[in-house]
Protein backbone atom coordinates (compact mmCIF):
# COMPACT_ATOMS: atom_id res chain seq x y z
CA UNK A 1 0.00 0.00 0.00
CA UNK A 2 1.47 3.22 -0.84
CA UNK A 3 1.46 6.28 2.08
CA UNK A 4 2.16 10.00 1.62
CA UNK A 5 4.30 11.47 4.04
CA UNK A 6 4.52 15.88 3.18
CA UNK A 7 5.91 18.52 5.35
CA UNK A 8 8.85 21.59 4.75
CA UNK A 9 12.00 21.25 5.17
CA UNK A 10 15.49 23.60 5.26
CA UNK A 11 18.22 23.53 3.22
CA UNK A 12 21.84 24.79 3.36
CA UNK A 13 24.30 24.80 0.24
CA UNK A 14 27.80 25.55 0.35
CA UNK A 15 31.00 25.17 -2.05
CA UNK A 16 32.62 22.35 -1.96
CA UNK A 17 36.77 22.65 -1.67
CA UNK A 18 37.13 21.99 -5.44
CA UNK A 19 37.53 22.18 -8.47
CA UNK A 20 34.27 20.39 -9.75
CA UNK A 21 31.04 22.59 -9.41
CA UNK A 22 29.87 21.06 -6.17
CA UNK A 23 27.90 21.73 -3.46
CA UNK A 24 27.33 20.34 -0.11
CA UNK A 25 23.96 19.92 1.24
CA UNK A 26 22.36 20.51 5.13
CA UNK A 27 18.37 19.56 5.22
CA UNK A 28 16.20 19.51 8.12
CA UNK A 29 12.97 17.86 7.39
CA UNK A 30 9.68 18.76 9.68
CA UNK A 31 6.29 17.08 9.12
CA UNK A 32 5.73 13.79 8.26
CA UNK A 33 9.22 13.09 7.95
CA UNK A 34 11.39 14.51 11.15
CA UNK A 35 14.90 13.98 10.06
CA UNK A 36 18.48 15.79 9.23
CA UNK A 37 20.05 14.67 6.04
CA UNK A 38 23.72 15.29 4.32
CA UNK A 39 24.81 15.12 1.06
CA UNK A 40 26.50 16.73 -2.06
CA UNK A 41 25.57 18.38 -5.23
CA UNK A 42 27.04 18.68 -8.68
CA UNK A 43 24.91 21.33 -10.91
CA UNK A 44 26.76 22.75 -14.54
CA UNK A 45 25.17 24.80 -17.44
CA UNK A 46 24.17 28.24 -17.46
CA UNK A 47 21.74 28.99 -14.51
CA UNK A 48 21.36 32.74 -15.49
CA UNK A 49 20.19 31.80 -18.48
CA UNK A 50 17.64 29.22 -17.08
CA UNK A 51 19.10 26.18 -18.59
CA UNK A 52 21.40 23.83 -15.99
CA UNK A 53 21.05 20.23 -15.11
CA UNK A 54 21.93 18.37 -11.61
CA UNK A 55 22.83 15.20 -9.59
CA UNK A 56 22.50 14.89 -6.14
CA UNK A 57 22.40 12.36 -3.48
CA UNK A 58 21.85 12.96 0.27
CA UNK A 59 21.44 10.45 3.21
CA UNK A 60 18.44 11.20 5.65
CA UNK A 61 18.50 10.17 9.33
CA UNK A 62 15.61 10.48 11.31
CA UNK A 63 11.86 9.13 11.87
CA UNK A 64 9.55 8.58 9.05
CA UNK A 65 5.80 9.12 10.69
CA UNK A 66 7.21 7.21 13.33
CA UNK A 67 9.70 4.89 12.17
CA UNK A 68 13.61 5.70 12.41
CA UNK A 69 16.33 4.80 10.65
CA UNK A 70 18.11 6.26 7.58
CA UNK A 71 17.64 6.15 3.61
CA UNK A 72 19.20 7.91 0.56
CA UNK A 73 17.59 9.52 -1.89
CA UNK A 74 19.05 10.31 -5.75
CA UNK A 75 18.04 13.72 -6.81
CA UNK A 76 18.26 14.49 -11.18
CA UNK A 77 17.43 17.61 -12.76
CA UNK A 78 17.48 19.49 -15.70
CA UNK A 79 16.30 22.90 -16.38
CA UNK A 80 15.13 23.93 -20.07
CA UNK A 81 14.62 28.19 -20.33
CA UNK A 82 13.07 28.41 -16.76
CA UNK A 83 11.33 24.54 -17.45
CA UNK A 84 12.23 22.64 -14.49
CA UNK A 85 11.85 18.42 -15.04
CA UNK A 86 13.19 16.37 -12.44
CA UNK A 87 13.12 13.31 -10.38
CA UNK A 88 13.67 12.40 -6.76
CA UNK A 89 13.74 8.46 -5.67
CA UNK A 90 14.55 6.52 -2.49
CA UNK A 91 17.53 4.99 -3.55
CA UNK A 92 16.69 1.26 -3.38
CA UNK A 93 18.28 -1.47 -0.74
CA UNK A 94 19.14 1.87 1.50
CA UNK A 95 16.98 1.75 3.93
CA UNK A 96 17.86 0.79 7.52
CA UNK A 97 16.45 -0.41 10.82
CA UNK A 98 12.35 0.37 10.36
CA UNK A 99 12.66 2.04 7.58
CA UNK A 100 14.64 -1.05 5.74
CA UNK A 101 12.47 -2.09 2.21
CA UNK A 102 11.89 2.03 2.21
CA UNK A 103 11.25 2.83 -1.65
CA UNK A 104 8.90 5.94 -3.38
CA UNK A 105 9.91 9.02 -5.00
CA UNK A 106 9.82 12.31 -3.35
CA UNK A 107 8.54 15.72 -4.56
CA UNK A 108 9.58 19.03 -4.11
CA UNK A 109 7.41 22.61 -4.21
CA UNK A 110 8.70 25.75 -3.47
CA UNK A 111 6.41 28.49 -2.18
CA UNK A 112 8.06 32.23 -1.28
CA UNK A 113 10.69 30.47 -0.83
CA UNK A 114 10.04 28.15 0.92
CA UNK A 115 10.74 24.40 0.60
CA UNK A 116 7.90 21.96 0.67
CA UNK A 117 7.90 18.15 0.12
CA UNK A 118 5.54 14.96 -0.81
CA UNK A 119 7.49 11.33 -0.27
CA UNK A 120 4.66 8.77 -1.91
CA UNK A 121 6.35 5.72 -0.44
CA UNK A 122 5.94 1.42 0.51
CA UNK A 123 7.75 -0.17 2.94
CA UNK A 124 8.35 -3.76 1.89
CA UNK A 125 8.29 -6.59 4.91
Amino acid sequence: MTTRASGSFEVKMAPLPTDAPTLSLDKTYHGDLEAVSKGEFLGMGAPGSGSAGYVAMERVNGKLEGRSGTFALQHSGAMKRGDTQYSVTVVPGSGTEELAGLEGKLSITIVDGKHFYDLEYTIEA
